[in-house]
C-alpha cells in the first residue's frame, strides 16, 4: 500500500509483515509488548472514545510523558485517525510555558504519564481557556485513566473520518523554542512527515523483525519520525529511559538492539564511562586499552586496513573493541545521531570499534531530516552531516552576509518543509525566501557543500546564524530572555549565556563596577579594583545568589549551571581598535565574544 498519512504506517505493517512485538516497555520490571493487530485495535478504541467525547477534526490534544511508552504512540494514532491534532509537550518545561502552549494551541484534552505531570497540568487550568479533561497513562486514585475513554462504538464513523483526511492536512503542532522566549508551534502535515520517513527508511540498516531501542523524547520530531520509520520497516521497538541504558542489567545489554537514535551527549557519556574504565585498569591491560584507543585517531569511513595495520586492528578488536560492543548489546549495526552537532572524535571512536555512527541534520520545521550520512559505502564523510535526502534540495545562500569562502546560509526545499508557525504568519514569512520565483526555507544555520571522494556533495555546518543555543543533548535554549532577566539585577552590567554544543548552560558576566564597589564597601570588604573583586570568593558567592534567584523562572535545561565574572567592559566602540562586543544598538556580538573569551569558556567546560 502507498502510505500518504501517518496512521497508515501501522496498517502497512499489518499487511506486509505483522509483528508480535511492535512496541514494548517495562512495567514493574517486566517487558510488555503490543503486536501490530493489538495496536490497531487499541488505536481504534481510542478514536471511538474521542468521538464519544465530542472531539472534532482540528481539535488539539496534548500528550506529555517523561519516558517513551507504547500508550503515547497508540494515542497518537487514535488522535490522527479522526482528524484531531496531536500537540506533544516537553515534560520539563516551566508552568508558564505550559500555560502559553495550551492557550496558543487551544488544547482541549491532555494525556500524561507518571510523576508530577498531572499536578503540573491541573495547576494551569485557572489560566487556560479551553482545557477540559486530563487523563493519566497509569492508574492513579481519583484521576481519570486513559483507558476510560476506550470504546468500540462508532467504528464506521472513524473509518469515514480516516478516508476524508487528506495528506496535506495538519497532523501535529510541535512547539519549539523561540528567540522571544515564547515557543513557536510548528505545523506539520501528514505529507511533511510521511515524505521524510519515506526518504529515510531505505537508508536505515535494519530489516523487519530486528530490534531497536527508543529513548529520545517522542515529543521531539527526531524520535517521533524515527518511530514512524520503525513501524514502516517492521522492526520491534523497545521503549526505555536514558537512566536505564547502561550497565550489566541495562536495557542495551538486555534488548541487544540492532539500531537506535541518540544525541551526541549520550555518546559522550558512554565514551566517558569507557575511558574511565580504561583509567582504572593497571599494567598490561591498561596499556592495551589505550593502545587500542589510539588506533581510532586515524579512522575514516570506508578505509581498508591491510597488512600489519590490519593485523593490529584485529588484535585490538578481539581484546578491546569487542567488549565495547558487548556493552551496547553486541548486535548494533548502526547508530544515528542528530539534534546537535556530533564531535568527530565520537564518530571515530565508536565506528572504529565496529559500532557505526552516522550523523544527520534537520530541524523541527523540516520534519526533521534534510541530510544524513548513510551506512552504505561512500555514503558518509566525517565532519559532515551527509548528503541531502532524495526528496530534499539544499541551497547555500551567500547574498545576505559576510561569509567565508564557500559558506552561506543553508536554505532548504522539499515536501518536508513545514506548513508554517501556528498563529504566527509574520514568523513564518521571516523564515521564507524567494529566489528566482522559488520559495526556500531559511534554516538559520551556516554551512557549505563539500565534494566527497565519490563525487557526491556533502553538507558541512560551520556556524549558527540564529541566536538559539543547542545543547549537546539536542535541546534548544533561547539566551535573550535569560540574559534580560538577569540584567534586572543591579550588580549585572552585561551577561551572555553560552552552552552551544555543551552539556549545560553557563554564562559570562560583566559586573556593574559601581554597584559592585558599593556592595563591597557596604559589606566592609573595601575596594581596590574590579580585577581583584571578581576573584573574591564572597563576590563570586554573591553572584551565585543572583543566579539561584532567577534560575527557578526557567526550565531545567535553561538554568545556568556555571558562570565566570569578567574584569572588562563590553562596548560598541573600542578605543584600542579591537573588535567591539556590542552593536551600535547595544546588542551582543555573540561571535566576537565567543572568540575573545574562548579561554574562559573552555575553563567552564574543561
Amino acid at each position: 500500500m502507498n502510505v500518504t498519512r501517518l496512521f497508515e504506517f501501522i496498517y502497512h505493517q499489518q499487511k506486509n509483515f505483522p509483528q508480535e512485538k511492535t512496541l514494548g516497555h517495562k512495567l514493574d520490571g517486566e517487558w510488555i509488548y503490543y503486536g501490530t493487530d493489538q495496536i490497531i485495535d487499541m488505536a481504534m478504541q481510542v478514536s471511538c472514545g474521542l468521538l464519544e467525547m465530542g472531539v472534532q477534526p482540528g481539535d488539539k490534544i496534548a500528550l506529555i510523558a517523561y519516558k517513551n511508552r507504547p500508550e503515547w504512540v497508540i494515542m497518537d494514532l487514535g488522535i490522527q485517525q479522526i482528524g484531531a491534532i496531536n500537540v506533544p509537550v516537553y515534560p520539563t518545561i516551566s508552568t508558564k510555558e505550559y500555560v502559553y502552549i495550551f492557550n496558543d494551541a487551544s488544547v482541549k484534552h491532555c494525556f500524561v504519564g507518571v510523576g508530577d505531570l498531572y499536578d503540573k497540568v491541573i495547576a494551569t487550568k485557572d489560566n487556560v481557556t479551553n482545557l477540559d479533561r486530563i487523563y493519566t497513562f497509569d492508574k492513579q486514585e481519583g484521576r481519570p485513566y486513559w483507558k476510560d475513554i476506550f470504546s468500540s462504538n462508532g467504528q464506521e464513523e472513524v473509518k469515514k473520518r480516516m478516508a476524508a483526511i487528506k495528506p496535506e492536512e495538519m497532523a501535529t503542532i510541535i512547539y519549539t523554542s523561540g528567540t522571544t522566549g515564547n515557543p513557536k508551534g510548528v505545523m506539520l502535515s501528514h505529507n511533511n512527515i510521511v515524505s521524510n520517513v519515506n526518504g529515510v527508511k531505505a537508508l536505515l540498516p535494519v530489516v523487519a523483525g530486528e530490534r531497536v531501542l527508543s529513548f529520545l523524547p517522542l515529543c521531539h520530531v527526531f524520535e517521533r519520525s524515527a518511530i514512524y520509520a520503525y513501524i514502516l520497516a517492521g522492526v520491534n521497538v523497545s521503549f526505555t529511559g536514558t537512566d536505564n541504558l547502561g550497565g550489566e542489567n541495562g536495557d542495551l545489554v538486555g534488548v541487544k538492539p540492532h539500531f537506535f537514535t541518540t544525541v551526541p551527549r549520550l555518546l559522550e557519556k558512554v565514551y566517558e564511562k569507557i575511558y574511565n574504565k580504561g583509567l582504572a585498569l593497571t599494567g598490561i591491560k591498561k596499556k592495551l586499552f589505550f593502545w587500542a584507543l589510539s588506533m581510532t585517531d586515524d579512522y575514516e569511513y570506508d578505509k581498508k586496513y591491510t597488512g600489519f595495520s590490519g593485523f593490529k586492528r584485529g588484535i585490538a578488536d578481539k581484546l578491546i573493541y569487542s567488549k565495547w560492543r558487548e556493552a551496547l548489546g553486541g548486535n548494533v549495526k548502526g547508530i544515528l545521531t542528530g539534534a546537535a552537532p556530533c564531535p568527530v572524535k565520537m564518530a571515530k571512536v565508536f565506528s572504529a570499534a565496529g559500532i557505526p555512527i552516522r550523523e544527520g541534520y534537520g530541524l523541527t520545521e523540516t520534519s526533521p531530516g534534510l541530510t544524513i550520512n548513510t551506512y552504505k559505502p561512500g555514503g558518509a564523510q566525517l565532519g559532515t552531516v551527509g548528503p541531502p535526502l532524495p526528496n530534499v534540495e539544499i541551497y547555500i545562500d551567500r547574498s545576505d552576509g559576510d561569509y567565508r569562502e564557500g559558506e552561506g546560509e543553508i536554505l532548504a526545499k522539499g515536501p518536508n518543509i513545514m506548513m508554517g508557525y501556528y498563529n504566527k504568519p509574520e514568523a513564518t514569512a521571516g523564515v521564507t525566501k524567494e529566489i528566482n520565483g522559488v520559495k526556500w526555507f531559511l534554516t538559520g544555520d551556516i554551512g557549505k557543500m563539500i565534494e566527497s571522494k565519490s563525487g557526491q556533495p556533502f553538507l558541512k555546518i560551520t556556524d549558527r546564524k540564529k541566536e538559539l543555543l543547542k545543547t549537546s543533548g539536542g535541546k534548544y535554549v533561547a539566551p535573550a530572555p535569560i540574559e534580560n532577566k538577569l540584567k534586572e539585577d543591579f550588580l549585572v552590567e552585561q551577561i551572555m549565556v553560552v552552552g552551544d554544543r555543551q552539556k549545560f548552560v553557563s554564562a559570562l558576566i560583566v559586573p556593574a563596577p559601581d554597584a559592585l564597589k558599593n556592595w563591597c564597601e557596604e559589606c566592609g570588604k573595601g575596594w581596590t579594583d574590579l580585577s581583584k573583586a571578581v576573584q573574591d570568593p564572597s563576590v563570586i558567592s554573591r553572584y551565585q545568589e543572583i543566579i539561584n534567584q532567577y534560575n527557578p523562572e526557567f526550565s531545567h535545561i535553561e538554568q545556568i549551571k556555571k558562570f565566570v565574572l569578567l574584569d572588562c567592559s563590553w562596548d560598541a566602540v573600542k578605543e584600542d581598535g579591537s573588535a567591539a562586543e556590542l552593536t551600535p544598538t547595544m546588542k551582543l556580538k555573540r561571535r566576537v565574544i565567543l572568540e575573545k573569551y574562548g579561554k574562559e569558556i573552555d575553563g567552564i567546560y574543561g
